[in-house]
């Protein structure tokens, strides 16, 4: 069953097209990653499907409600490309902030906290302040943060930048266990190409548009790649 279903979406800027007329259906219990260059859109649309943004055309249903809509925030875990942090208080105290937004009783959000602190390897350092991370320990707090509230959908906009091999490891072993016990719908974007072929399905955005679509493997047939660098590249229309 199809969690985010969008339908011939489009969304312009100053007159100028950034999403053209874009149709995904993204099904729960699924990894789902969005690859393409910088500037190429993919910002705009995952924030198109949280409702961050109004479509300017077409149609956009999250858990078969029509977007934007505020009730749905309760049941996605968004994290930006951009760290919205509050770097004047601490790890902790920022993590609290959050999870008091979401319908937890005082027990349950200390439980969340410590799940989501550990998932991202911060507990030691969740005493301190935000102004005192380094870049890969803030990725590592919105992680956490987007993990607090158990959403149905987890939307990660670039979730490992910053982040060393072993932690990325380890979260990817996570977001592979929401994924296959938990059923929960997770869509990401990457410029990291043995990410993205961990991906059950993926979409290659260039301007605005999905040029193509479908599983790591279908898409090595299809343009008859060893790696998924080639696919890439052979799908912008370089020449190997």
């Amino acid at each position: 069953m199809s969690t985010i279903q969008l339908t011939d979406v489009q969304k312009h800027f100053q007159r100028r097209p950034i999403i053209q007329n874009v149709s995904l259906s993204i099904d729960s219990g699924k990894i789902f990653g969005l690859i393409g260059p910088s500037g190429c859109g993919k910002t705009t649309l995952i924030k198109l499907m949280v409702g961050m943004l109004k479509a300017d055309a077409g149609h956009i249903e999250v858990l078969q409600q029509a977007v934007p809509n505020y009730n749905l925030l309760q049941k996605i875990g968004y994290m930006a490309q951009s760290d919205a942090l509050y770097t004047d208080l601490t790890g902790i105290e920022n993590m609290q902030f959050f999870a008091k937004l979401y319908s937890f009783n005082k027990v349950e959000r200390a439980k969340r906290i410590t799940y989501a602190a550990d998932i991202v390897q911060l507990t030691n350092a969740l005493s301190q302040k935000v102004e005192t991370y380094s870049g890969g320990m803030k990725r590592r707090l919105s992680l956490a943060i987007a993990l607090i509230q158990n959403p149905d959908i987890l939307i990660l906009d670039e979730p490992t930048v910053g982040i060393d091999p072993a932690l990325k490891l380890t979260i990817w072993q996570e977001l592979e266990r929401l994924k296959k016990v938990e059923k929960k719908t997770i869509l990401i974007t990457t410029h990291v190409m043995d990410e993205a072929e961990k991906c059950d399905e993926l979409a290659l955005m260039r301007e605005g548009k999905i040029i193509t679509h479908g599983t790591p493997t279908e898409l090595k047939t299809l343009y008859n790649a060893k790696t998924f660098d080639e696919v890439f590249l052979q799908a912008g229309g370089a020449k190997l």
